[in-house]
């Protein structure tokens, strides 16, 4: 007999491995909705633990850091499978990949080798808090975590607002900046003294992800963990998810196939949502052809109105799904109703203004500026 936890390797988006482990996560997504006792969210463990013997983790390494080297466009076919099965461990592993792609890359041997192997086999997670170096708390006049630099490494005050998962990782690879204005990325072990997980915020959707702000009070980190910098807009750098800008994109589209096609499934009974559900379904199928071109390089649409128009495709296609199920689909636990809490998330995840700007024009019914 076999071994059902034995690991299995997804060699590629086409392998019938990954539909497998889509219909686990899928039948595994609706357990994130409910609170426990304490009037907590549950973390996706079950979920994460999946993906780790399943390969997920090894999919955006190349083979020299340990992983499988997939291709931009394999991987955007991947997280499309992923997206669509279960949106909260879909989230959770962009920030998780964020964390890892950014060691992996950064040329930091000591760091590599003492976090990679146990992060691409699960064994230990990793996230990220640098969302306060691109869009959110921008607008503050003063950077929300600081660093100042020592002779042996740095010492940081403040807090990142939104890290995922922060209560479950071993690490944290943070964005902080420094009194003349130059930016860093290091990684912060969360068990040196004066980092403080916070419990995560309860969310419109996705509260399962557990993300929340983390605090540091004079907390000390050797350069030995330094990823990047110190240098002005460290985050041009660019070692991120490969994906990059059409990562939020790439979600999108996946959660606008979960709702497509429960209408689709309900055309089989009631023939009057076919033709919308037709028309869904071809837009999405445009946009993911638009998407993967992009992915490979041969970009026929701009970042931000690729994003602009998923992001109308999912809100419009969750309502949709949800006018489709009736009053069941307003019931706390079916799935059409979490859909479009999920897709409110696609208004604020690492949205960039002019984006935000169609989004209130769009829904103001008036032509953008």
């Amino acid at each position: 007999m076999s071994d059902c936890n034995a690991p299995v390797e997804i060699k590629s988006p086409h392998d019938p491995a990954l539909m497998e482990l889509c219909s686990q996560l899928h039948d595994l997504s609706g357990g994130l909705d409910f609170q426990d006792v304490t009037g907590a969210y549950p973390w996706p463990q079950k979920q994460l633990e999946l993906c780790a013997r399943y390969g997920v983790f090894r999919w955006f390494l190349n083979p020299e850091y340990g992983g499988l080297g997939w291709s931009d466009h394999d991987l955007t076919l991947g997280y499309l499978a992923l997206s669509a099965a279960c949106q909260t461990t879909t989230f959770i592993i962009t920030q998780r990949t964020g964390a890892c792609r950014r060691i992996a890359l950064s040329g930091n041997d000591f760091a590599r080798k003492e976090l990679i192997p146990a992060l691409l086999d699960g064994s230990q997670f990793s996230t990220v808090g640098i969302s306060h170096l691109t869009t959110s708390r921008r607008h503050l006049g003063q950077p929300v975590l600081r660093a100042e630099q020592t002779d042996s490494g740095f010492v940081l005050n403040g807090f990142s607002p939104w890290v995922t998962g922060a209560i479950h990782a071993d690490t944290i690879v943070v964005g902080a900046e420094l009194e003349d204005g130059r930016q860093l990325l290091i990684v912060v072990p969360t068990d040196s003294p004066g980092v403080t997980t916070e419990r995560p915020a309860d969310l419109v959707a996705l509260s399962g992800s557990h993300t929340g702000k983390v605090s540091l009070k004079n907390v000390y980190v050797d350069q030995q963990w330094l990823l990047a910098g110190p240098i002005e807009n460290v985050m041009s750098e660019g070692i991120g998810a490969r994906t990059g800008g059409l990562q939020t994109s790439t979600l999108a589209i996946g959660l606008s196939g979960a709702a497509i096609d429960f209408i689709l499934k309900e055309g089989d009974k009631r023939p009057d949502l076919l033709s919308p559900a037709r028309a869904l379904s071809e837009e999405r199928e445009t946009l993911r052809e638009i998407l993967l071109q992009s992915a490979s390089g041969a970009e026929s649409c701009g970042t931000e109105e690729l994003r602009q128009r998923c992001n109308s495709l999912v809100l419009r296609s969750t309502q949709a799904a949800l006018s489709a199920a009736k009053g069941m689909g307003f019931v706390a636990g079916h799935p059409v109703g979490r859909w479009c809490r999920e897709a409110l998330f696609f208004m604020v995840w690492s949205c960039p203004q002019p984006v935000v700007n169609a989004q209130i024009c769009q829904l103001a019914g008036i032509a953008t500026e």
